[in-house]
């Protein structure tokens, strides 16, 4: 895929660069990216994958959703491109947090692009250190199954009550292991999808 044009990456979500033209269909959510260091330009399979498993949440879920109080935390925001995905298809704040000083610039600078720099939080916290009681209607981390299966431990304790995580940067033979590990936690697979040997994961809570 080319990306020095706009590309569609899901059913609803194009992403382009700054200053090209797109005619948008009436459902379309079109984000702008800036080309940039950070990862997460949508070049990659892990980031298409990411994107389409928020666009299956906000599709088929009813997050608590879209009542105002709706939030999606981003771990490893690199460019934003998924929080800014989240906001875009309706959640309504969003907190990215990310070690790298370049990939937290390039995510405000893509939360302006965008018009929003007023809903999205960019923050240099690991997981451990943000606040206790926090609770989020999404959890996006499109990161390496090492990191995964680390964080699976914290992540479950952020999630709201009928929440969602949308994981990826999953090979294809690692996803037995990361759905047994965050099963543990009593998480279910409910969508699942794969491109070029990489696999997207959306997991809830089984119901108790």
């Amino acid at each position: 895929l080319s990306f020095n044009r706009p590309v569609r990456v899901s059913t609803r979500v194009v992403l382009k660069p700054p200053g090209h033209h797109f005619q948008p269909e009436i459902e379309d959510i079109v984000i702008d990216i800036k080309p940039g260091a950070a990862f997460g330009d949508g070049r990659h399979p892990t980031s298409r994958l990411a994107v389409r498993g928020i666009e299956y949440v906000l599709k088929n879920s009813k997050p608590d959703g879209m009542s105002g109080q709706s939030r999606v935390l981003d771990i490893g925001t690199g460019s934003g491109i998924l929080a800014i995905a989240a906001l875009q298809l309706g959640i309504s704040r969003a907190v990215g947090i990310d070690p790298d000083p370049c990939a937290r610039a390039e995510a405000a600078e893509n939360a302006v692009l965008n018009g929003l720099a007023s809903r999205f939080t960019i923050m240099d916290q690991p997981l451990s250190q943000l606040p206790h009681g926090e609770k989020y209607t999404i959890i996006t981390a499109n990161l390496r199954y090492p990191t995964l299966v680390r964080l699976c431990g914290t992540v479950d304790s952020y999630l709201a009550t009928a929440g969602s995580l949308v994981l990826s940067g999953i090979k294809s033979d690692e996803m037995a292991v990361i759905l047994a590990v965050y099963g543990e936690k009593g998480l279910a697979c409910r969508w699942q999808a794969t491109e070029k040997g990489w696999v997207g994961l959306v997991l809830q809570q089984r119901p108790s």
